[in-house]
């Protein structure tokens, strides 16, 4: 290779650093980096947690033959480099956007992807599938997961690590930054922390190690079997070793951002072949001054490196605030999200209510149904998509007991730069199945206050969802009826056609009742802003609704299949309601986003799937489908 020349611009797949002297692999690493701070705070994306793998990415493609050998990351959002490193480096300015590069692993984009994984602690679990998968099948396949030390605050890790054969040719990285999103919490984390402020620790076991094969007549191939006895020395003098325990082979920690200590490391790993783990510690935002600053605010940023605006999530922090001051009862919790759900000052004003659980929203939600049983008001703060791991938790530990838990369900609605992982499009569909959980969609900043007072002061189990944005003027465009049913027009008996719409979406009902006003098509939208239990919605409607031919259509930005869409059908069916009723929702939940198309229209939810819906049902101009009644 050309010494003269980037050296980056120089690989096209992993194969091409096998070759590399360790002075070429240490220059690509400086670009890797600035590579990645130039081009990232231009697209946006996750910054801080990938500058932190680059010495450790490029380690492992260089000692490992990806991808015949699995390479699996958790969470996938650290995978920048290994996208750079295996032929995608032409793509990568179109990373997050629409018809573009996955902001996370995915395994329809390349082969070098195995798993796709965009929540976190997956990846122990997936890898153990690789490694038994690959034993069954006769294949000498390594499998390496990279976990970053966040992960293992959650459960589906520990599980996984309790399952695994020892025999196998897995190497699971801890890879310990002390950052997940919020900094990492718990026992575990305390655990690394001792392993950390222990150098003699490593250096003894390898003495002990070197000895141990140097006796006569037992040698290497005795080794394993008189394990046993290092490891009884070692708990006698340094008490003991979490992975150890579990019977996994322990190598570290060292210093993830030093190349060619983290290569041989690896070397050393594989050698063995079986399963291991292998500490290393990393600098979270590594060669970029503000990112190892505040590893948090660069954990994901916006296009050109843009100030994020005051929204819902911040309101929301602002609001649990507020209601501390005088509810000394009041609990915050986050499942390390205390940042993106905007409780980060509540965390500072009432160290003592608030409660970060680690990325474990199973357990947030029991510990939250714990401190209701006992009179506190827990308030769980949590993304959409993550919510999804904690629903049998909704319905046995919460419902069931009537107990007083309210849920703020954060990104409520498309996730167009993370794509179909981070969606918050299932949560409608599955709290309808819940019986007496009401669920509020507030539209503005008031109808955010009037929703978290309603559900604290109620008693009982209640849901708040909102999306990601700042709020538009709600109350200017729906000035008409009362909170929590609101409309653009007084009198709607005139109306040639109903939108019936819950959410940041309602721009798009808007939009789509102007392009159906130059038809001469008068059409009314009608906002809702408590959407469960299905009953409130639908007698507010059937109120509405004086002319039985007055055709509705139903807009969410959620999946068509069990939302309120298909409740409130039923709901109005069952008060006479016979309406025509169509429903322009999510049908393909998981789709790609288009090159060149809003991911609205990818859906099949934008203004113009509305008006082209408005025509089927106003002009009668298309065969009925099975929806309309």
């Amino acid at each position: 290779m050309n010494m003269n020349e980037s050296v980056l611009e120089q690989i096209h797949s992993p194969a091409d650093l096998k070759t590399m002297t360790d002075e070429q692999l240490i220059r690509l690493c400086g670009e890797l980096r600035s590579y990645l701070v130039t081009h990232v705070t231009q697209t946006g994306g996750h910054l801080a947690s990938n500058l932190g793998v680059v010495e450790l990415t490029v380690a492992l493609h260089q000692v490992f033959d990806t991808p015949t050998d699995h390479l699996i990351f958790d969470v996938g959002h650290q995978c920048y480099v290994h996208k750079l490193l295996t032929g995608r480096r032409d793509r990568f300015d179109s990373i997050r956007a629409p018809g573009g590069l996955s902001g996370f692993t995915k395994r329809s984009e390349s082969s070098y992807d195995p798993f796709g994984a965009g929540h976190s602690s997956t990846s122990v679990s997936a890898a153990l599938g690789f490694a038994e998968a690959d034993k069954l099948t006769g294949s000498d396949a390594y499998t390496v997961a990279v976990v970053g030390d966040g992960a293992f605050t959650g459960g589906l890790v520990h599980e996984a690590l309790n399952n695994i054969d020892r025999t196998l040719p897995l190497l699971i990285i801890l890879n310990e930054n002390e950052m997940s999103i919020s900094p990492t919490r718990g026992r575990f984390a305390e655990h690394l922390a001792k392993l950390r402020r222990s150098p003699r620790y490593h250096k003894t076991k390898k003495a002990t190690r070197r000895l141990i094969r140097r006796i006569p007549l037992v040698g290497e191939p005795m080794f394993r079997g008189i394990r046993g006895v290092k490891q009884a020395a070692k708990n006698f003098f340094f008490k003991s070793n979490y992975f150890e325990d579990m019977g996994l082979y322990y190598l570290g920690p060292v210093d993830g951002n030093d190349f060619v200590a983290v290569r041989d490391m690896l070397r050393e790993a594989r050698s063995e072949r079986q399963a291991t783990i292998l500490h290393i510690k990393t600098v979270k935002g590594k060669g970029y001054l503000p990112a190892e600053t505040l590893p948090h605010e660069y954990h994901g940023i916006l296009p050109g490196n843009k100030a994020p605006a005051y929204n819902f999530s911040a309101e929301m922090g602002k609001l649990l605030c507020q209601r501390a001051e005088t509810d000394d009862r009041l609990c915050a919790i986050t499942a390390a999200m205390a940042e993106g759900c905007g409780i980060a000052n509540f965390a500072k004003q009432y160290p003592d209510r608030f409660f970060d659980v680690g990325i474990a929203e199973e357990h947030a939600l029991v510990f939250a149904a714990g401190l209701a049983a006992e009179g506190m008001h827990p308030v769980f703060t949590v993304y959409s998509t993550f919510l999804q791991r904690g629903y049998d938790n909704l319905i046995h530990d919460i419902a069931l007991q009537d107990l007083p838990v309210t849920v703020c369900i954060d990104r409520a609605g498309l996730a167009a730069g993370d794509g179909p992982t981070h969606h918050g499009i299932f949560d409608v569909a599955f709290l309808g199945q819940i019986p007496n959980v009401p669920l509020w969609a507030p539209a503005d900043f008031n109808s955010l206050a009037r929703a978290l007072t309603d559900s604290l002061d109620s008693g009982h189990p209640a849901c708040v969802r909102y999306p990601n944005a700042a709020p538009s003027p709600a109350d200017d465009i729906f000035p008409y009826g009362e909170y929590p049913f609101r409309r653009d027009r007084e009198n709607i008996a005139d109306s040639d056609c109903v939108i019936v719409t819950y959410g940041r979406i309602y721009d798009e009902a808007v939009k789509a009742r102007n392009l159906l006003s130059e038809e001469k098509i008068t059409c009314t939208v009608i906002l809702l802003e408590q959407l469960l239990p299905v009953a409130a919605p639908a007698d507010a409607l059937a109120s509405l609704l004086t002319d039985p031919s007055t055709p509705i259509l139903v807009l969410e930005e959620g999946i068509k299949a069990g939302g309120l869409g298909m409740l409130l059908r039923e709901a109005l069916s069952e008060r006479g309601v016979l309406n025509p009723l169509r429903i322009v929702a999510i049908e393909n939940p998981f789709a790609a986003s288009e090159k060149s198309r809003s991911l609205r229209a990818t859906m099949g939810i934008d203004a113009e799937a509305i008006v082209k819906q408005a025509h089927c049902l106003t002009r009668k101009a298309c065969t009925p489908e099975p929806d309309i009644q």
